[in-house]
Order: structure tokens, then C-alpha cells, then sequence
């Protein structure tokens, strides 16, 4: 692998996790990965865990990130989230 490049392991949850469960989880990543650095990690909870998530990883090495994000800016679109609400959620 290019030595100039950093792999990247992402983790989409898809529609697994409770907040409760998902804060858990990244507790524990947290612990196992501690200080490592030869990888990115990216996890990607449900929408309704983001909140609690990215305020848990602001001091991590763990990037978060978002399942979706709408081409709209605002608008009747159910379900849908857009930049700007990801932008607010340190997304």
C-alpha cells in the first residue's frame, strides 16, 4: 500500500442500534483501538444516535459519520436529513 495513503475501516450499522446499545459500542472501540494510528475508523450509526455519538467522539481519533444525507436544503422530504443538519451534529 502507498505509504502516503491511510486505509480507512468504515462501519455502516445500517438500522442496528439503540442509542443505549450504540453508545456501548463505541465505548468499547474506543477502549480496544486506544492510540493506534495505522487506520481511519469511520462509524456510521443510525440517525437517531448521532446526537449521542458525536458528542462522545469529539475527542477521538473515531470519525463519525452519516448513512444518508438529502440533495435538498430544507423542504416536505419525510426521513430525510441535509448537510446542514449533519454540519450541526459535527457530522
Amino acid at each position: 500500500m502507498n505509504k502516503e495513503r491511510k486505509l480507512i475501516i468504515a462501519g455502516n450499522w445500517k438500522m442496528n442500534k439503540t442509542v443505549g446499545e450504540a453508545t456501548d459500542l463505541v465505548e468499547a472501540l474506543k477502549r480496544e483501538l486506544g492510540t493506534q494510528t495505522e487506520v481511519d475508523v469511520v462509524v456510521c450509526p443510525p440517525f437517531t444516535a448521532l446526537s449521542a455519538v458525536s458528542s462522545m467522539l469529539k475527542d477521538s481519533r473515531i470519525r463519525l459519520g452519516a448513512q444518508n444525507m438529502s440533495e435538498q436544503d430544507y423542504g416536505a422530504y419525510t426521513g430525510e436529513i441535509t448537510a446542514g443538519m449533519l454540519r450541526d451534529l459535527l457530522v
